[in-house]
Order: structure tokens, then sequence, then C-alpha cells
């Protein structure tokens, strides 16, 4: 058993899984470039089939010319807290690989699963570094396939915020008490050991 912040995990893992959450408080502090880089760097070195490497990261930080435009992607309720994040990512998949030999590029069936990876390793970094790292849905795709130029082989997979802790007080009451690390499902709700319950 491994215990972190109100987290209980019931099988020994290392903290830091249970010390990564997504919080919305942030205090709006300025990021550099090279701590950006390294986050990205650690989500480069996530395992991919074929070791196609399909992730790929348009980020904007706070105070710079494109940090308006990411952050009008996202949806009201995420824009109303996130505004006060240090950068702002979307994370984007190549839907086409090429195998190795082969003499053109096929559909991958695993592109999302693997930039799902990559993500992890992202978050993973950036809580060890003491930041936090909050993914979200709630953007518009379209939009930002267009107003980033993303290719057609490409989709538009989530938008990350990273950020330092802010005071839940500058969050509407109903988030504040939302604003600690969550819960998981039990492991035994999650796993099966031969096949799938009936």
């Amino acid at each position: 058993m491994t215990q972190a912040n109100p987290r209980t995990a019931a099988y020994p893992i290392d903290e830091q899984f249970l010390n990564r959450w997504s919080p919305r408080a942030y205090n709006g502090a300025d990021i550099s470039e090279e701590t950006v880089l390294t986050f990205l760097e650690a989500a480069r070195w996530a395992p991919s089939a074929y070791n196609a490497q399909p992730w790929r990261f348009v980020f904007a930080r706070r105070g710079t010319p494109q940090w308006d435009g990411l952050l009008g992607l996202l949806n009201e309720f995420n824009r109303s807290w996130a505004e006060k994040a240090s950068v702002i990512i979307v994370v984007l998949s190549k839907t086409t690989f090429t195998p190795p030999g082969a003499p053109a590029a096929v559909p991958s069936g695993t592109h999302s699963f693997d930039t799902g990876s990559a993500w992890a390793y992202l978050a993973l970094q950036a809580s060890l570094s003491g930041w936090h790292a909050h993914g979200m849905a709630g953007f518009d795709k379209e939009r930002a396939r267009t107003e980033l130029g993303v290719p057609a082989d490409f989709s538009v997979e989530a938008a990350v915020v990273i950020g330092k802790l802010g005071d839940k007080s500058i969050l509407p009451e109903g988030l504040q008490a939302r604003e600690m690390p969550s819960p998981r499902e039990p492991l035994s709700k999650l796993a099966f050991e031969g096949k799938f319950p009936g």
C-alpha cells in the first residue's frame, strides 16, 4: 500500500503517481520555453507501436503572441479557469505511419493510444518538476485544426494546460470543493484476469 496526499494505492507504487493531479486553480506564473520543452522532452520518450511516435504538440506560453489564440480554442467553462495557467498545449496524433520496409503509409490503429502515453509522460514530468498539468476535451477541435494548420492525416486529440498551483479561492464555489486530488475506482472494477466479467 502507498499513501500520498489524501490518496491511497492498494498496491505498492511510486508516490509520483499519487502526487500527480489535475487542478484548476493556477497562479498565472510565467514559464520559460526551456521548462515547456523539458516536459515535451519527457513526452518524446514514450513508447509507441513500431516506434512511430505519432504525437505532436502545438503550445503557447502566457504572455506570448500565440497565447490568446490557443486560449480562445477552449470552451467557455475551461477558459474561465485555464486563463491563469502558464502554458496551453494542443495534442495531436498522426493517424498514418509507414511500417518498416513498406512502400507507403497505412492507417495507424494505435495513434491515439500511443499519444496518450506521451501525454502521461508529459504530465508526470510536469508534476515531478513542481508544476501541474490538466488535460481537457472541452475545446473546439475543428477550429484548432483550421487555426493551427493541422494536416488532414492528424487527429486533434486534447488540450492541456500547465501551471503553478494557485489558491482555490479564485475558483467559483462549486469548483473549490473539487479542488483536490481525485479518487480512483478500485482496481477490482478495472482489471480482470482471463476475461471480461459477464
